[in-house]
């Protein structure tokens, strides 16, 4: 269930323009200050979730690994996406607590 609910959410920010996706502009979006949230793929690469990792920690952005790049992609109504920021706090807080739920 949560993790429907986490993929909705993903859509719903997509949907109200809370998102970016694809690693430059989820790059993009980390350096501005305007993500509140970062999520990478399971499944991307180790180089990627290495570059996303640094970066969230320095910028001071929490980041999930979650889901992989074709599901990430299909609650975004795209292929694949290894990444993506989410831009408004409400969405990160709802997201991150679905987050938490499911890694326990």
């Amino acid at each position: 269930m949560s993790q429907n609910k986490i993929f909705s959410l993903i859509g719903l920010a997509r949907r109200s323009r809370n998102l970016v996706s694809g690693e430059f502009m989820t790059e993009k979006a980390v350096k501005e200050g305007s993500a509140t949230l970062v999520i990478v793929a399971d499944d991307a690469s180790k180089n990627t979730k290495k570059k996303f990792h640094n970066m969230c920690t320095f910028y001071q952005v929490p980041i999930y690994e979650y889901g992989l790049k074709e599901e990430l992609g299909h609650a975004m109504g795209q292929e694949f996406r290894a990444s993506l920021a989410i831009l408004d706090p409400g969405f990160a807080k709802s997201i991150a607590k679905q987050l938490m739920q499911t890694n326990n």
